[in-house]
């Protein structure tokens, strides 16, 4: 039977070591540099400290410039709340300049992009309208995107470009804003990828799940056929926790079962927290072959602009 109480153990036994001769994961060197007034986004990024994300994100930066230099690919994955915090300028800034060459949205996306080209606001309080039922009822959002979504399966294209180049024609006063929009005029790619029964325009009387299917389905396809050409080149998943990584890893399956050689290329994952599939599906699976794969945590408000003042930076010091 034990003592009680329990006698403490002796440590004078204990082998030691010198510190002198240990390794060691962190030293001075790695250390963040003090900041100075004025200093440029490089020289920010430079005085990083050399840890975690103080390396990955100037890599990642470096990776997208050498991509945009050689012509290669850069795939924007992204939920809507990316619009919502108002970033679709800085967005369609990286588009005209052919950084961003093709973009994926759920279908929230298309919703609160079209609400900003329409009336240039977006985003009702959903707590104050869902008891009365009346959450996801604006009348205009439902008739114009279903009407538009029925073109487009009418025209045998995708939910993407329906929607672009209806915002276009009907010339809305805040299309300078839309995502969408400026994609269509700039001929950039936009795919749109839907679960049923998640947006509010599949509650309008307007709306036509056939359509939705079919123009949905030739979106995937387009997105296939983006992902094939992906060697070389970077795919950014930017607030999309489920829909988009599970489309992302579809089609990378795709693609490698007909024939196409997509394993060097770079992914990256960006949210508020880390979520199971973007960190499995985006980062981790796709780069097991080549490549590589990183994770960011944080506010997009935040991220993305210092992501696009750092690749526009790093783009023009090499030019």
């Amino acid at each position: 039977m034990a003592d009680y109480p329990p006698v403490p153990l002796d440590f004078s036994g204990l082998n030691t070591y010198s510190v002198y001769g240990r390794h060691s994961k962190v030293s001075v060197a790695d250390f963040a540099h003090p900041l100075q007034p004025g200093m440029t986004v490089r020289q920010l990024l430079a005085a990083l400290p050399s840890q975690l994300a103080g390396v990955d994100f100037p890599d990642l930066v470096r990776r997208i410039a050498v991509a945009h230099e050689q012509q290669r690919p850069i795939l924007l994955g992204m939920g809507a709340h990316v619009i919502k915090v108002g970033l679709n300028p800085i967005l369609i800034d990286l588009m005209r300049r052919r950084i961003i060459t093709a973009v994926a949205l759920n279908g929230a996306g298309i919703i609160h992009d079209t609400e900003i080209a329409m009336v240039g606001r977006t985003s009702e309080e959903v707590a104050d309208v869902l008891g009365a039922g009346a959450f996801g009822a604006a009348k205009e959002t439902g008739e114009v995107l279903n009407g538009a979504i029925i073109d487009g399966a009418r025209r045998g294209i995708g939910i993407g470009q329906a929607v672009g180049e209806m915002l276009l024609a009907n010339g809305f006063p805040h299309n300078d804003q839309s995502l969408l929009a400026m994609a269509a005029h700039l001929k950039i790619p936009v795919t749109v990828h839907v679960a049923m029964g998640t947006d509010i325009i599949h509650i309008h009387p307007s709306v036509d799940g056939a359509a939705i299917g079919q123009a949905g389905h030739h979106d995937f396809r387009v997105f296939c056929r983006l992902v094939s050409e992906l060697e070389g080149g970077v795919y950014l998943n930017v607030g999309s926790a489920v829909l988009l990584p599970e489309v992302f890893l579809k089609a990378l399956t795709v693609v490698r079962n007909l024939g196409h050689q997509v394993k060097q290329f770079t992914t990256a994952n960006f949210d508020f927290i880390r979520h199971y599939r973007p960190a499995t599906n985006v980062v981790h699976r796709p780069t097991l072959e080549g490549g590589k794969g990183f994770n960011f945590t944080g506010h997009h408000e935040l991220l993305l602009p210092l992501l696009a003042a750092a690749v526009l930076d790093e783009i023009d010091n090499h030019g």
